[in-house]
C-alpha cells in the first residue's frame, strides 16, 4: 500500500509561488468539477494570508496521480512561522524546492531548505516564474548548488533534478531550452512523474504495532478536536483502543470514535489509514501537537519535534485607556486573554506565554514581530482588546557573555541608494556580508542584531522612495553588539479628551506628521502624530476655533490635512517607544504613552534618572 503514496512538502522563500504551484496540482489532476469555480490560492484559506498573500499556516491536501497518492504539504516561506514548517516536515519523505527565476535563493531559502536537511528529505529543484522578463534560470541553478554545498548536502541531495516553468500557468519541463519557448502545450506532467520517480515511498511499516504523532489540531462543530498527522507504524481504526501518550510524559487508555482520509482539498471518514499515510483522527480529549497515539501492546512514544527557541517578547495586558471597551470588543478581561491564549498554545508551538508582573498581563515570546502580530491580529479580528508593550529580543548568557539573537539580512535596493541602506544599518549595528548587482538594484546582504530590525522597513521604504525589499531569517546568537540609536524622531501627544478639528490641526501642520484624521475621538496622553524633532511635544488637537460675528469663509473649505499615517498591528509594533503602549481593538490600532497625564511622565521621567 505505502509504495502507492508520496508525501511531499513545497518549501520556499515567501511569495516564490509555492501555493499558486498547489493550484496548478490540483487543477491538473481533476481535484476540482469542471463547473467548479475557486478562485486563485485556494490552500491560503485564513483571512489574512489571503489578505496579505502569504502562506502562514501549513496545509495539506491531496491528489491522485496514475493511481498513486500524493499527500502535498503547503508550508510557510516566512521564517517567523518556522515553526509550521519544522512540524509538517517531519510527516514528508521528499521537497519541491521552489526558487524564482530573477531572484533566486533568498534567506528563507536557506532557512526552509536547511529544515529539509535536518529531516534528510530527498529535493526536487522548480525554478519557477521562468516567464518573467528578467529570469536568469541557469544562474539561478548554480547559485542553488552553492547553497546546497554550503548547507553541507550529502551526495544524493546533490543529485537533484531541476524542472523550469511557471506554476501560475501551469507547466513544468526539465529542458530550460524549451522552456525559454514558452509554456504552449505543456504541463505539469513531467514534475508529477518527477514525483513519482524520486519521491521516495515511504518505509513505514503497516504490520508493527501503531505509532502516529500529532503534527497539528483542526476542529469540527460535530466531533470536536480532530488530531492531524502521520501514521509512522501500524494501522491506526475507527474504534480501537490506543495509548495516549502526551509531550509531558503522561500515558492514558483511550479509544479512537473516528478517523478522516484526505480527500482533495478535504477529507472523509473512513475505518482505517496504514503506515505511511497522513491522516486525522477524533474522539480524543485533550490531545495536543506533539502528541503520539500507540499500540497498547507497544506505547512507545515518538521524539518531540525540535522547534527553534523564541528570539523576542512582548508583553499584553489589559486596556486600561480611556476608551477601553467604546470599540466594541467582547473579550476584554484578564480571564478571556488568558483562555484565548492557552487555546493558542495547543496549536501555536513556537509561541510562549508567560504570566506577567501583574495578574492583568501575558508575557509571550515567539520567533519574530511578524509572528506576534499575526497572533495579536487575529486576536484584533475575534474581538479582543488589549494593549501590549514594546517588543524585546530575548538576550542570552553564553560562557559568561552576554549575547543577542543575529539575522540574516537581505536587502534589495535601486543603484543610487545603495549608500542610505548601508548608513541606516550601519546605524543598527549591522555587518554588511556581501554586494551584488541584480539587473537594476544591488543586493546587499548583512548579519544584524534582531533588534536593530525592529522600525528599520519604513526608514528604508522611506530612504528609497518605497522600491527597498527586505528578508531576514535568524542566523544564530553572537556578542552583544552595544546601543542601537533606536526612534530618532520624538512624537506628537494630544494634552486634553475630544474630538480633532481642522483648525487645530491646520495650526500644528508645520510641527509634524498626524496618526490620526480631523473629527475622531482621542484621549489625553494617546500619540496623536511623530515630531519633526526628537523630542515629544504635548497638543491640543481638540481645540476649536472661536466663534465672531463676523461671517467669513473658512480656509478649511479650500485646504485639506494631508492623510494621516494608518497603522496596521506590526506596523504599531515596530514603532512604538518604551514609554509608549500600542492600544489594540477590534475597531482601532492606536499608539498611547504609558502614562497618560504629562505630570505623571516627568514625575517617572525624573525618577528614572535618579536610580
Amino acid at each position: 500500500m505505502a509504495q502507492n503514496i508520496r508525501n511531499v512538502a513545497i518549501i520556499a522563500h515567501v511569495d516564490h509561488g509555492k501555493t499558486t504551484l498547489v493550484d496548478g496540482l490540483l487543477r491538473q489532476t481533476g481535484t476540482f468539477r469542471a463547473n467548479q469555480a475557486v478562485g486563485e490560492c485556494v490552500m491560503d484559506s485564513n483571512e489574512l494570508e489571503k489578505e496579505r498573500g502569504i502562506t502562514i499556516l501549513a496545509k495539506n491536501t491531496v491528489v491522485d496521480y496514475q493511481g498513486t497518492r500524493i499527500n502535498i504539504i503547503d508550508t510557510p516561506g516566512h521564517a517567523d512561522f518556522g515553526g509550521e514548517v519544522e512540524r509538517v516536515l517531519s510527516m514528508a519523505d521528499g521537497v519541491l524546492l521552489l526558487v524564482d527565476a530573477a531572484e533566486g535563493p533568498m534567506p528563507q531559502t536557506r532557512f526552509v531548505l536547511q529544515k529539509a536537511f535536518n529531516h534528510h528529505l530527498k529535493p526536487i529543484v522548480v525554478v519557477n516564474k521562468i516567464d518573467k522578463p528578467d529570469a536568469r534560470a541557469q544562474e539561478v541553478v548554480n547559485e542553488v548548488f552553492d547553497l546546497f554545498i554550503d548547507l553541507d548536502a550529502d551526495e544524493a541531495a546533490l543529485e537533484f533534478p531541476v524542472f523550469f516553468g511557471s506554476g501560475r500557468q501551469g507547466w513544468m519541463t526539465s529542458d530550460l531550452a524549451a522552456a525559454k519557448q514558452g509554456g504552449e502545450g505543456k504541463s505539469l506532467q513531467t514534475l508529477f512523474e518527477a514525483i513519482l520517480s524520486h519521491i521516495p515511498a515511504p518505509k513505514d511499516d503497516p504490520e508493527l504495532p501503531l505509532q502516529f504523532r500529532v503534527t497539528s489540531l483542526d476542529w469540527s462543530d460535530y466531533v470536536g478536536r480532530i488530531a492531524i498527522g502521520r501514521v509512522h507504524r501500524g494501522r491506526v481504526k475507527a474504534g480501537e483502543r490506543v495509548v495516549h501518550l502526551s509531550r509531558s510524559g503522561t500515558q492514558k487508555e483511550v479509544s479512537v470514535r473516528g478517523v478522516y482520509r484526505f480527500v482533495g482539498l478535504g477529507r472523509e471518514e473512513t475505518k482505517q489509514v496504514e503506515a505511511g499515510d497522513l491522516c486525522g483522527v477524533y474522539g480524543i480529549e485533550n490531545i495536543e501537537i506533539g502528541d503520539t497515539l500507540a499500540a497498547i501492546e507497544r506505547p512507545e512514544a515518538m521524539p518531540i519535534i525540535a522547534i527553534d527557541e523564541p528570539t523576542m517578547t512582548i508583553v499584553m495586558r489589559v486596556n486600561d485607556s480611556p476608551f477601553a471597551g467604546k470599540d466594541g470588543g467582547k473579550f476584554m478581561t484578564s480571564r478571556h486573554i488568558r483562555d484565548r491564549l492557552e487555546k493558542e498554545l495547543r496549536v501555536n508551538v513556537a509561541l510562549r506565554v508567560q504570566q506577567g508582573e501583574s495578574a492583568d498581563q501575558f508575557k509571550l515570546s515567539g520567533r519574530g514581530v511578524m509572528h506576534l502580530g499575526f497572533l495579536l491580529e487575529t486576536m484584533r479580528r475575534e474581538g479582543y482588546e488589549f494593549a501590549v508593550q514594546k517588543p524585546q529580543v530575548l538576550f542570552k548568557e553564553i560562557d559568561g557573555e552576554k549575547q543577542e539573537p543575529i539575522e540574516y539580512l537581505t536587502v534589495d535596493a535601486p543603484a543610487d541608494a545603495v549608500g542610505k541602506v548601508i548608513e541606516i544599518l550601519g546605524n543598527r549595528k549591522a555587518e554588511m556580508l556581501k554586494m551584488d548587482r541584480k539587473g537594476t538594484f544591488t543586493r546587499l546582504e548583512f548579519t544584524v542584531p534582531a533588534r536593530g530590525l525592529i522600525g528599520v522597513r519604513s526608514r528604508l521604504l522611506n530612504a528609497t522612495a518605497g522600491q527597498a525589499t527586505m528578508h531576514h531569517v535568524f542566523h544564530g546568537y553572537g556578542s552583544y553588539r552595544g546601543p542601537i540609536e533606536e526612534r530618532t524622531a520624538g512624537v506628537l501627544v494630544s494634552m486634553a479628551q475630544g474630538q480633532t478639528t481642522f483648525y487645530a490641526m491646520d495650526g500644528l501642520r508645520d510641527r509634524g506628521t498626524f496618526f490620526v484624521p480631523e473629527g475622531v475621538d482621542v484621549y489625553e496622553g494617546m500619540v496623536v502624530g511623530e515630531h519633526c524633532k526628537d523630542n515629544d511635544l504635548v497638543v491640543n488637537v481638540v481645540r476649536e476655533k472661536k466663534a465672531t460675528n463676523i461671517r467669513s469663509a473658512g480656509k478649511e473649505i479650500f485646504v485639506k490635512l494631508p492623510p494621516p499615517r494608518a497603522f496596521g498591528v506590526e506596523d504599531a509594533l515596530e514603532y512604538v517607544g518604551e514609554d509608549e503602549l500600542v492600544e489594540v481593538t477590534s475597531k482601532s490600532v492606536r499608539l498611547r504613552k504609558v502614562h497618560l497625564k504629562e505630570t505623571d511622565r516627568k514625575r517617572n521621567e525624573r525618577r528614572s534618572e535618579t536610580v
